[in-house]
Parts: C-alpha cells; structure tokens; sequence
C-alpha cells in the first residue's frame, strides 16, 4: 500500500463508528438467514448464523430491523427471534442499546412495516411514555401493526365517551377509527358499536370501497383443474348480451348480480348453486374522476385472475389458501373515466364442506387502503332485497 493512502486508511477507520468496524462480524451470519428457504432449506446454516449474530452486542440491532426489508418471511422471523434476543440480553444486563437509533428507524416510514411494528414494541421496553405518546400518529400509519395500535386507542376512547354519555362526541371518534382500521375485527367493533349503541347507519362497502354491482357468467369447464389457463370467450371480449357453450356443452350467459354483504363478497354460488371443477367470470365497470395510480385488493380462496382494461394484472393458480380483506394487493393505474375489471374465479375438484365457496371481494383504493370511489357508484344495496337484474 503507498504511504499516503495508507494514511488516509488509517485515518478513516479511526474515526469509523465500532459497528462499522466489526460489520464483518455481524454480515456474514446475516447474509446466510437471509437464504433461509421453504421446507426447512437453510435452516441448519441459519440456525449457527442466529448463534453467532445473538453472540454479539447491541450494534447488531438496527442492521438487522434493515435487512427485514429485503427478507423472506421465513428469514424475516429468524432476524425477528435474533433482535428480539439481543434486546432481552443486553436489557437484562442494564447494559447499551441503541434507543434513539431504534426510535429513528420506527418513525421512518420507508422502513419495513413488520420491522418498525417490532422496534415500537422493543422502544415502547424501554421507553413506555414517549411510546404511547407518538401512538396517535400512526392512524395513516402504512404498517398495519402500527395503525392498529392508534385505532385501538381511538376505538377505547370513543368507548369511553359513550360511557359517560357523551355520545355526539363518541360517534365522531368513532367514525375516525373506522376511517382509519383496515382490520376485520376493529371494523366489526367498530361498526357494532356505531349501530346498535349510537343508531348510526354504517355503510362499510361504501366506506371501504367494495364493488358491489356486477355481471356473472358460469359454468365453464376447469375438470382436471385445466381451466385456469384456457381462455374463456369473456377473456376475449365482454358482451353482456352474449351467450356461450359452458361446461358440458349447455348454453349459458351473463346474470346481473349484486352483493348487500358487508365486505363486497360476490358469491357465484348463489346464482348458479353449488358447482365443482368450474370456472366463472365477473365483471363491472369503475369510472375514475382523473388518471392516478391506485390499488386493487382481492380477498379470494379460489383460483384466480384479474384483468384492468383488456390487460391481465395478475393470477394465482392455487386453491382453499382462506379469505380475508386484502389478501392479495396488486397496484395498477385507473384511466380517467371508464374502466373495466374482469375476474375469473375456478373451482377444483375437492368436495369438502370447506371447499365450497366460491366467491370473492374486492375494493378499490390508494396505497393506504383508503377508498376509491367510482364518480357513478350506485348505492349500497339493502340486504333485504332480492339481487337486481339488468333492466330492474
């Protein structure tokens, strides 16, 4: 090495932090949990990884909340168990931990959502005060874990108001949790207090953005689970007014449907009764106010895919994973105006009571999971009145 910069080598590492210097220590066990694959692969070599990274000291923390951003799930957890170990041992020890470095990367909002929920909870170890006052800044919070701490809160204190009768006062915080909450149970607390202790009309489909009016069509065939991937006349082009030969050759057509449910679920089974080894289509029209891009959230147990004007967003060959609100989140652009959705749903061939339904829901929304709403949406239909058909 030439004198001078061997100097300004020098020089550099002197004034390097102590992490920095020992970053090898810390990145190679990092880089193989990181591996850690599905049905156990890795899991040996992450197992001597996370000794080695739990081996060592309070600077291991904030790289390792980093590294869950690019992370599997499976790997994530591992990192999760290694900070989570660390904190508990230099805790017990009374010895250093990095507290403001923790609360700096918690209020990041770039940072990974399961990574800043768990330095929330570590901050909130050492510093319970300062936590539950940043708390109500969360309730746009993009981590899930974080905004339903802030809509707890406000779910307790509209509580609280009712209570002591304060009631005008309990609705308004009330209607701002449910504005915020993107989970099911908060939103079913929510609503249940709204309704029946407050008389409030809650109109969850509108307040969430569900697609509630829709034009079906089924059965087609899927015997074999072969119909995922076999182009079906609606994937071609949309003629509502059409007629088709569907599975074993009988003639079917397009059926107006509309769904009451609280969370849009659209039910094939409800026209077309209880059918396996099928496939069926839905489609609708959402007419946006402007160009933007927005997010389409699916909750779907069946095989399925989606298309936004003509072009296919995504699918998924696989069946009976469950359902929930936002279980798939798929971001696409809204043209200005009129645009079309088309979603094609298969049934395999299992008779299980459990495997039965077959249905899906879907909303609209920016990247918050706030509603988007079509500039012609229709109103909610009741739940007492018989599904509406074209021309009713």
């Amino acid at each position: 090495m030439k004198p001078v910069l061997f100097l300004a080598t020098s020089l550099a590492l002197t004034f390097l932090p102590a992490a920095d210097l020992n970053a090898e220590a810390w990145t190679t066990p990092l880089d193989q949990i990181s591996k850690v694959g599905p049905e156990g692969a890795g899991n040996a070599e992450a197992a001597k990884a996370w000794a080695e990274l739990t081996g060592q000291g309070f600077e291991i923390i904030i790289p390792v909340l980093q590294a869950m951003e690019s992370a599997s799930p499976l790997a994530r957890n591992w990192m999760r168990s290694a900070v989570e170990t660390v904190f508990e041992k230099q805790l017990a020890a009374s010895a250093d931990l990095p507290v403001d470095g923790i609360k700096t990367f918690l209020l990041d909002r770039e940072n990974e959502p399961n990574a800043r929920r768990l330095a929330f909870d570590l901050y909130h170890r050492v510093n319970p005060n300062d936590a539950d006052a940043i708390v109500p800044g969360f309730i746009d919070d993009p981590s899930p874990g974080l905004r339903r701490e802030a809509v707890a809160r406000l779910i307790d204190e509209g509580q609280n108001l009712l209570n002591q009768g304060r009631k005008e006062e309990s609705v308004t915080t009330l209607t701002s949790a449910l504005d915020a909450a993107r989970e099911v149970d908060q939103i079913d607390e929510i609503a249940k207090l709204l309704r029946e202790k407050l008389d409030q009309k809650v109109d969850l489909p509108r307040q969430f953005g569900f697609l509630m009016y829709w034009d079906l069509i089924a059965p087609f065939d899927n015997t074999d689970r072969g119909g995922f991937d076999v182009a079906y006349p609606p994937e071609e082009s949309i003629d509502l007014k059409g007629s088709y030969p569907g599975k074993e050759g009988k003639e079917i057509s397009w059926q107006a449907y509309s769904t009451s449910d609280d969370y849009g679920m659209v039910d094939f089974n409800k026209p077309f009764s209880p059918l396996k080894q099928v496939v069926g289509y839905a489609y609708t029209e959402f007419n946006s106010a402007k160009a933007r891009d927005a997010q389409l959230r699916l909750g779907c147990k069946n095989a399925w895919k989606i298309w936004l004007n003509g072009e296919l967003v995504f699918g998924r060959d696989e069946y009976h994973r469950g359902i929930r609100i936002d279980q798939y989140i798929l971001p696409v652009h809204l043209n200005e105006g009129k645009n079309t959705l088309l979603v094609k749903a298969c049934q395999n061939e299992q008779e299980q009571d459990w495997t039965v339904q077959w249905q899906f829901q879907l909303r609209v929304t920016d990247e918050t999971g706030t509603a988007i709403l079509s500039t012609d949406r229709k109103p909610t239909p009741d739940a007492t009145e018989p599904a509406r058909r074209r021309g009713e």
